[in-house]
């Protein structure tokens, strides 16, 4: 056995997605950094361990421009690339690589943390280390640091230091939360097994053991679905504890839930209800994922109204989406629904003073233990949010650690520069970052989409419910035309509607309202003269409502800027009005309804050095005209004096509305995102018309690319110019960075 003792900048405990990511981002920013882990591999609750799907604000699909960025994005685009199948231990991989490719990391698996040493009273407590013990090596190793995370989800690093938190639910009057119950209890949401199956392609047959559950004495056949072919997070419902404490009872939760999988699957093979016969387990978890326990207390708590309402806080850091998702204290023995859920019209905002201790000086926290109140904790809980808070508290520990002070004391404005400039989820907010001399240039490029059109039909879509059209008006919509299919003389209606926030594309505000004849036939253009100029660049939600006999046409193609719904009926169990389960993509993703929307500037070249690197009231970005073949772009900023460059960042755009997924929800159809930039050069002048190229990036398939300069390099100009790109039929770029 060994006694040791290690220093560094910052510790972080828990290796989940939320711990990862705050290591990440503060390594990042030169501090050194402890990542700890009590398990074998990183990842937590979406580690081959468990098997969850890393949800986040897109809501699978429901959210649009939603999938995180930063560290977050970087996973997920990386994992589509290596992992398209989903297979969990490559998932694993992804995540270990990214740790390890810092080396400002020094990371410790298996290793447990149970002791903390704080000082000063119950108002002003300070972590001063803590001491982990790893399994196998025999290491007692105490960690010290000037700030502390605690990312383990279950907070018991801010526990032992005498942070203080709350478990359970708390009183609706507290915050004034509708979902919450009339009095406080110590209620949580419980915990989940799943396990995996497979066809041995042979009869195979089952003896469960003597503790499987026999689930027809339960509610769980009537109450809950169960399909042969169903595995993993199909069954997110076999959770159990919620009446019971989460992390005290931990065993005693595994082991009933363990009976149940084992009952089920006796339930599949040998009830005679199911073809089954060939089908086989192949894998079933022990360790339960857990949802719920303490959360603690910071300078804010987020709650209902602040998700619902999309309170835009000057403190944002982070976003999320998913929804208010809230499950039965019963869990699977509720004769109720297995969840309650609630979305708001669009992403929420995340604020940094619900990263910090209100009473622990040097503690900050990230993933489901943030200062949230229970029912705002049922949406900020999913992975991928968690990690997106991960890298704003790890990007804040960084700063922090640099300037020896306390979180609480951090300027909230250099935070969140830091954040933009490491292209952090944060929504609605342009860099203003004085260092980054893009922001002073100007832009041009060799040509730029102007024209929204859309005349390549494949397809015609019945007017059987209401459509919808999102599209960038910048600066005006000056007219829409559509191309209808009428199987008799018929009326066309169009709203059109302000979705009102940048991040929501959902119809809020009636603008304008048309109502068109339409003679019978075919292929017919009809303009509905609907005009609309907003004092700022906005999107525009389009209503095509449902007319018997009456068709739009379909291209088979995504278009930039424009997405495309229709209306589906809201489930008995859903609260109503929620647009954003009523406009679904369904059958129209990255597909367009023919169009004609005239010019816009939404892809102008300036778009690219605004300060925005998210889709925000508009794509933000600058897309060329079709590149064709053997025809290259370039987008070029200008100075009017020469700056000094070291280094260079490129955002090209990953697509942020596409949903992607760690493991096996659904089956994206590419590996590398089609709107990436594949093969580009970064020159700049030499001589009065020829270009020197200090750089060139080919294959890529990533969104970010930081060029760091061997020597820097005194110019007037620097040109992307971009060769060929992933699939689409233009080149794109969300935004370009320099520095000195």
């Amino acid at each position: 056995m060994r006694n040791e003792t290690v220093r560094h900048d910052i510790t972080v405990v828990g290796g989940g997605l939320a711990g990862v990511c705050a290591a990440i981002a503060a390594a990042r920013l030169g501090r050194s950094v402890a990542l700890i882990n009590n398990r074998p591999m990183l990842g937590g609750n979406s580690s081959s361990e468990v098997r969850v799907w890393v949800c986040g604000a897109t809501g699978h699909g429901k959210n649009h421009h939603a999938r995180e960025g930063g560290v977050m994005g970087e996973l997920f685009v990386e994992n589509q690339f290596r992992n398209p199948e989903g297979n969990p231990y490559y998932w694993d991989t992804v995540v270990l690589d990214a740790v390890r490719a810092e080396p400002n990391i020094t990371l410790h698996l298996n290793t447990d943390v149970r002791e903390v040493d704080a000082e000063g009273p119950d108002d002003a407590r300070r972590i001063t280390a803590v001491t982990g013990w790893t399994m196998g090596s025999e290491r007692l190793i105490r960690f010290e640091s000037e700030v502390f995370l605690d990312c383990t989800g279950d907070g018991l690093i801010g526990y032992l230091a005498g942070a203080r938190h709350r478990i359970g639910r708390e009183a609706r009057a507290e915050y004034g939360e509708p979902w919450a119950p009339e009095t406080a209890d110590d209620i949580t949401l419980g915990s989940t097994l799943l396990f995996y199956t497979k066809d041995a392609g042979r009869p195979v047959k089952y003896v469960p053991p003597d503790f499987a559950k026999d689930i027809s004495t339960t509610s769980i056949p009537q109450r809950r679905i169960i399909k042969a072919g169903d595995n993993g997070c199909a069954y997110w419902w076999i959770e159990f504890g919620g009446e019971l404490d989460t992390v005290h009872d931990n065993e005693q939760i595994r082991d009933e839930l363990w009976s149940v999988i084992y009952g089920i699957w006796d339930h599949i093979k040998n009830s005679g209800q199911f073809d089954a016969d060939t089908m086989t387990l192949e894998w079933v978890g022990s360790l339960p994922g857990k949802r719920e326990y303490r959360r603690f207390l910071g300078d804010y708590v987020l709650h209902q109204g602040d998700i619902l309402g999309q309170t835009e806080f000057a403190d944002r850091v982070a976003f999320g989406g998913w929804s208010i998702d809230l499950h039965p204290p019963q869990g699977m023995y509720s004769t109720a629904a297995g969840a309650k859920q609630r979305y708001a019209d669009g992403v929420y905002h995340i604020p940094y003073r619900s990263l910090y201790s209100v009473n622990t000086a040097n503690l900050l926290f990230a993933g489901r233990d943030i200062s949230a109140s229970h029912v705002a904790f049922g949406s900020t809980r999913v992975m991928a949010t968690c990690a997106t808070i991960g890298q704003a508290a790890g990007t804040a520990a960084a700063l922090c650690a640099e300037r020896g002070i306390a979180p609480r004391e951090l300027d909230v404005t250099l935070l969140q520069r830091a954040l933009l400039r490491e292209d952090a989820s944060v929504i609605g907010l342009a860099s203003d970052d004085p260092a980054d001399l893009a922001l002073r240039a100007t832009a041009t490029a060799s040509t730029t989409m102007r024209d929204l059109t859309v005349d390549t039909p494949d397809e015609t879509w019945p007017l059987t419910a209401d459509a919808g059209i999102v599209l960038p008006v910048d600066p005006a919509l000056t007219g829409l035309e559509l191309l209808v299919d009428a199987e008799h003389d018929t009326v066309l209606t169009v709203d059109l509607y302000d979705p009102e926030l940048g991040q929501n594309y959902v119809p809020r505000r009636l603008v304008a309202t048309v109502s068109l004849d339409v003679a019978a036939g075919h292929g017919q253009w009809v303009k509905t003269g609907l005009e609309w100029a907003p004092d700022t660049p906005r999107n525009a939600f389009a209503v095509v409502r449902a007319a018997p006999g009456l068709a739009l046409r379909v291209a088979d193609r995504p278009t930039p800027g424009v997405l495309c719904f229709t209306r589906v009926p809201l489930r008995p169990q859903d609260e109503s009005p929620q647009p954003l389960r009523e406009w679904a993509d369904t059958g129209l993703l990255r597909r367009t309804f023919c169009l004609r929307a005239g010019e816009t500037a939404a892809f102008a070249p300036g778009r690219a050095v605004d300060g925005y690197a998210r889709p925000y009231a508009g794509p933000h970005m600058w897309v060329s005209q079709p590149l064709g073949e053997s025809r290259e772009a370039w987008l070029e900023l200008a100075w009017p004096e020469p700056v000094e460059l070291g280094r260079i960042d490129i955002v090209a755009d990953d697509d942020v509305n596409e949903d992607l997924i760690n493991l096996h929800h659904h089956r994206t159809p590419f590996d590398t995102i089609p709107t990436l930039l594949r093969d580009y050069r970064v020159e700049v002048p030499d001589g009065p018309d020829s270009w020197r190229v200090l750089a060139r990036v080919t294959d890529n398939r990533r969104r970010r690319r930081t060029l760091v300069l061997d020597e820097p390099v005194t110019t007037s100009a620097v040109r992307i110019v971009a060769e060929s790109t992933n699939g689409a039929a233009s080149a794109h770029i969300v935004a370009v960075r320099a520095y000195a």
